[in-house]
């Protein structure tokens, strides 16, 4: 199961970092046709996992985590859901939180990210959701770090509520693995 969802996690990493990027800058077609080497586990903290891989754009580096916990429990698919803070040093994005839906999101939808009782709001673009203000970022990562509960609400494109809560054990090791990508 762990290898089916990381296998899942990585490609939609690998489709979320172009459309984050598309957020900031173009890409060269050339850079879009590449291949990324598949990526290779750098250790397991608790409930996060370390990984990096080599792309066009240089190596990546990235946590990710599973829920703990869906809302609702019963009655609809979820998917595979992760949340991801990922560097990619050659593209100069330090730890950028996203998250990562096994559905597609309601178009123009926000998605609220609540660690203890600071909340972030993301926006939203397919099955991805990414930090509204980018410079909040740095909060919300350090609010990672000294969290206790990570809970994820989004709204599905057919209009269903849904949250997922994740364990932040194991968080502040995996991003300090991920500290010096290069």
């Amino acid at each position: 199961m762990f290898v089916k969802s990381f296998a899942i996690a990585l490609s939609l990493v690998l489709a979320g970092t172009g459309i984050a990027s598309a957020q900031t800058k173009k890409q060269t077609q050339a850079a879009a046709a590449a291949a990324p080497a598949a990526p290779t586990r750098i250790q397991q903290f608790d409930a996060w996992g370390a990984y990096s891989y080599q792309s066009a754009g240089g190596k990546v580096c990235y946590v990710l985590s599973v829920p703990t916990t869906k809302t609702p429990a019963t009655g609809i698919d979820h998917g595979d859901n992760f949340f991801i803070v990922s560097q990619r040093p050659g593209q100069n994005i330090s730890y950028e939180p996203q998250a990562m839906m096994g559905y597609s999101l309601k178009d123009n939808s926000k998605v609220n990210v609540v660690i203890d009782n600071k909340t972030f709001v993301m926006f939203t673009k397919d099955k991805a959701a990414w930090v509204e203000n980018a410079a909040q970022e740095p909060a919300l990562v350090a609010a990672l770090k000294s969290g206790h509960s990570l809970k994820v609400s989004a709204t599905s494109k057919k209009g269903t509520a849904t949250s997922y809560t994740y364990s932040l054990k194991g968080v502040t090791a995996a991003l300090k693995q991920i500290e010096n990508c290069k």
